[in-house]
């Protein structure tokens, strides 16, 4: 079966009889279905009804065609072709600076005409194309990003671990990330400055480091090393990083942990009271040669530990609203998914801009 090629229509604005006859049959001959208009009262209502193309005279017995091309262009994405007597420069911008996209003056040959229309419609196919290269692009890196997240809910005995994240864009600077270790797990939540494909890139480097620091023994020394590996990407790159990195003692409940910069963890006891865990220093890259100091903290059965990024801010008006609010909903759910999921659909509200990630990790009532 063929496909029937896309019709395209033109619309003629032209008072001149003789003109507008002559700019109706080249485009008809071009293969536009055409429709023509004397003034600028009918060209604007025929505009309105739709059209591809919109050729304009500038002198038109009723308006200026610079007013109908600024009306035009409220309601309208068509090509503007303006044709008129005018020639000087500043008629040529202004007509231009209206929204008009090409501009041609009289007497004019139909080869011009036709080359110049054709010039319109060829950059059109190409930024079409493009776009579509460019929407692929984002498509296979918001997959990449969705895979580097961790795909298998982690089992540990008398701990429940859930994550979520949802960017402001095809792809995000937020990132959480675990893996079992002989003592329970390691777990990493952080934010690169920025949004999109940039800021995606900074948080997958961040990840890899982050990894690669697993088998030391020490806290602190692990994530110096990664930070010291991270400034110089980052340095280059103009950014920084918020992060938490923690590990569990499975056997003592003990979590272990790094705050740079990041400062939205909160530690929600089994009876609902929230702890907010201080940073312990400025974002990884921030400024140079930084240390950050490790602390702990114990869960107790029932209790929790929630790392939310800061999209979630955007809809509270203070910290604190913010902490209640989150302890409220981890205290409420009746797992760990389901206080992720709850807390992400408070966020999909126009109000929040930006990437948001929650990671819970909560200790099982016995």
């Amino acid at each position: 079966m063929t496909v029937p090629p896309e019709i395209r229509r033109a619309l003629v604005v032209e008072d001149d009889v003789d003109i507008r006859g002559l700019l109706v049959q080249i485009l008809k001959r071009e293969g536009f279905e055409v429709t023509e208009a004397a003034t600028a009262r009918e060209g604007l209502r025929l505009a309105r009804a739709g059209a591809d193309l919109i050729t304009l005279d500038l002198n038109l017995p009723d308006g200026d065609g610079v007013e109908v091309c600024r009306e035009v262009r409220t309601f309208s994405d068509a090509y503007i072709l303006m044709i008129t007597a005018r020639t000087d420069e500043i008629e040529r911008l202004t007509g231009l600076e209206t929204g008009a996209d090409e501009y041609i003056s009289k007497p004019f040959s139909p080869r011009e005409l036709v080359a110049r229309i054709n010039s319109l419609f060829r950059r059109q196919s190409q930024q079409s194309a493009v776009d579509v290269a460019n929407a692929d692009e984002r498509q296979r890196a918001a997959e990449v990003q969705q895979n580097l997240l961790p795909r298998d809910r982690l089992t540990l005995d008398g701990f429940e671990l859930a994550g979520r994240f949802r960017p402001s864009r095809s792809v995000g600077g937020d990132f959480y990330d675990w893996y079992p270790t002989p003592e329970g797990l390691h777990f990493t939540v952080a934010d690169a400055m920025g949004k999109g494909m940039g800021a995606a890139l900074v948080a997958a480097t961040v990840r890899a480091i982050m990894r690669s620091v697993a088998s030391q023994p020490s806290l602190e020394t692990a994530f110096a090393t990664a930070a010291r590996a991270t400034e110089a990407d980052l340095d280059h790159t103009s950014s920084f990083v918020t992060l938490f990195h923690g590990r569990l003692d499975a056997a003592t409940g003990v979590v272990g942990y790094v705050d740079a910069g990041h400062g939205l963890a909160l530690h929600i006891a089994a009876d609902g009271t929230v702890t907010r865990l201080p940073s312990a220093g400025p974002p990884v890259g921030a400024w140079p040669d930084q240390t950050w100091p490790a602390a702990s903290l114990r869960l107790e059965p029932g209790d929790a530990l929630a790392i939310v990024s800061d999209g979630l801010l955007d809809i509270y008006e203070t910290v604190d609203q913010f902490t209640e609010a989150v302890a409220g909903v981890v205290s409420g759910a009746a797992t760990a998914e389901e206080a992720c999921a709850v807390l992400l659909d408070l966020a999909d509200v126009p109000e929040v801009a930006d990437d948001v990630t929650v990671v819970i990790l909560r200790h099982s009532r016995g």
